[in-house]
């Protein structure tokens, strides 16, 4: 049993989005790129930075990892500190294969020794001078931070 065309109502055409919140998402879009290009002009400083505070204990250490997770960590003396399983060492050798990636685009080799510190504030960060990167590891949870604070002491 079939049923006439004329059976099936139609609605009409109905915005998805009201015309009113089109415009006010298309305003708030167009502000910020206004306010980003403007800061980026003018080399505003940034404001969304960790505090610098004075470095309480440092090390000098080189990184090694694959992609299973595992990972080795020596001192500046080439002395392994730990030998870690991929269950182990999953967050350090993700730390490595960033620090491959930014070598490789500054050109420099990816064998280098960075620099592993804890400051006044108890705040562990990694800083590799050879390319200015530098990461703050209180932005990836207490147990990645731990990962790192164990090969200070």
């Amino acid at each position: 049993m079939t049923m006439p065309v004329h059976a099936y109502k139609t609605r009409p055409e109905v915005d998805l989005i009201p015309r009113f919140l089109g415009r006010s998402l298309t305003a708030v879009v167009l502000i910020t790129l206004a306010l980003v290009t403007m800061a980026s002009l003018t080399d505003r400083p940034l404001e969304a930075t960790p505090p610098v505070e004075a470095v309480v204990a440092e090390r000098i250490i080189t990184l090694s990892g694959d992609m299973s997770g595992a990972a080795n960590v020596m001192d500046a003396d080439g002395q392994v500190i730990a030998q870690l399983s991929p269950e182990q060492g999953g967050f350090i050798s993700g730390v490595y294969r960033v620090l491959v990636r930014e070598r490789t685009k500054h050109g420099v080799p990816v064998d280098g020794p960075l620099r592993l510190v804890r400051t006044e504030n108890n705040r562990i960060a990694i800083y590799d001078d050879t390319t200015g990167w530098r990461a703050d590891l209180m932005g990836f949870g207490l147990t990645n931070t731990r990962a790192f604070a164990r090969l200070l002491d």
